[in-house]
């Protein structure tokens, strides 16, 4: 196996204070929490959340789950391929199997990931023991250690503990784009007494909450810390987009020169200028904005 100095990360990550009218007109600081900054192949909360994992296989080959566009799938990958790991990826639609591969997927075989396509009806029962176990046969990944989708259980959640404890004493509310809910569980964990966590799901449904406590239940023994959802902002579903959400993340990329990652980032980012119109934080309220990851392909 390769040194895990390959994953060597830059902790804490960078807090980076910006001047935006949009926030300061409601006399509202904004700032920047620069996860994306962490380590140039494993981005962000991806980092937090997958080297706690790494950590607990041992050596073994990795297996793991996601969609055609999966960040995490992405990560997993890229961590393989520095640390001599053998992964496999599992991807939601059979009917991909056929077709060249997106960009996205194409990274993840470059690294040296296996991929395995399944169809969509048996991707939602993964979870199941018999249908994980049918998918590791199938996929020729019975011994390896399964990693889940978007690498969130109780691991991971412990490692995103420290996110939320590098923000203590800088900002009153922390706000964070929310995939499969670890990241906002550990940070709301990591929080202390008057902070609080603000989640900005990307999926639709309403089920994240239920998700959510479920972690921290196996994580620290029950609901931890102050959190909250906002639903309203996952313009579609995730990996959805709107010319609207582009403009937004165009306009604040020219305000501030930072890349607008759009499936997580644009959309958490949208989501707090209007609830500052809305007049939902308090005159005086300082917030921090997780920037959990950057567009890809990564220029």
């Amino acid at each position: 196996m390769t040194s895990p100095d390959a994953l060597v990360p830059r902790l804490p990550s960078p807090l980076q204070d910006v001047r935006d009218d949009r926030f300061e007109r409601h006399g509202l600081r904004l700032s920047l929490k620069r996860d994306d900054l962490i380590h140039p192949h494993l981005i962000g909360n991806k980092w937090r959340k997958l080297v706690p994992n790494i950590e607990a296989a041992r050596g073994r080959p990795l297996v793991t789950f996601g969609g055609a566009y999966s960040n995490h799938l992405r990560a997993t990958a890229a961590a393989g391929r520095l640390l001599g790991l053998a992964t496999t990826g599992v991807v939601r639609g059979a009917e991909l199997a056929g077709r060249p591969l997106n960009p996205s997927l194409a990274r993840c075989a470059a690294d040296g990931m296996r991929l395995h396509f399944i169809d969509r009806s048996t991707y939602r029962r993964k979870t199941e023991p018999e249908t994980l176990a049918a998918i590791l046969r199938a996929a020729g990944a019975e011994e390896a250690y399964v990693v889940p989708e978007g690498g969130s259980n109780g691991a991971a959640v412990h490692g995103c503990r420290a996110l939320g404890e590098e923000l203590r004493g800088h900002a009153d509310v922390v706000a964070v784009a929310c995939g499969t809910g670890g990241t906002l569980a550990g940070l709301a964990a990591g929080l202390t007494a008057g902070q609080r966590a603000l989640g900005v799901p990307v999926l639709r449904g309403g089920f994240l909450e239920r998700g959510i406590q479920a972690l921290q239940e196996r994580a620290f023994g029950g609901r931890t810390g102050a959190w909250s959802l906002d639903e309203r902002f996952h313009f579609g579903g995730y990996a959805r987009t709107t010319p609207e959400l582009h403009a937004f993340a165009e306009d604040f990329e020219d305000r501030h020169g930072l890349p607008v990652e759009r499936l997580y980032v644009a959309k958490l980012l949208y989501g707090l200028v209007v609830l500052a119109d809305e007049g939902a934080f308090p005159r005086g309220t300082t917030i921090a904005a997780v920037v959990t990851g950057r567009p890809f392909p990564a220029g």
